[in-house]
């Protein structure tokens, strides 16, 4: 891994937000959360849940699929 992306991701992490939502997703594996379930455990809004998982999709630490009309 380049130091880049390493700074990147640590950046990313260092945000008490963001970090909650990886450790999150962490725990529930490869098939994921529903945003909506993420936004519920951590009593989020819809905006700011969008805003941090965009800051650990661009740092490459989460990406989303399309399920039916749920975001995973």
């Amino acid at each position: 891994m380049e130091t880049k992306t390493v700074v990147q991701a640590f950046g990313a992490l260092a945000q008490e937000t963001r970090l909650g939502i990886y450790r999150l997703l962490v725990a529930a594996g490869p098939e994921g959360l529903a945003a909506g379930a993420i936004a519920g455990q951590l009593e989020l809004p819809p905006a700011l849940l969008s805003f941090h998982l965009k800051e650990l999709n661009q740092a490459s630490l989460v990406r989303s699929r399309q399920e039916g009309r749920f975001v995973i």
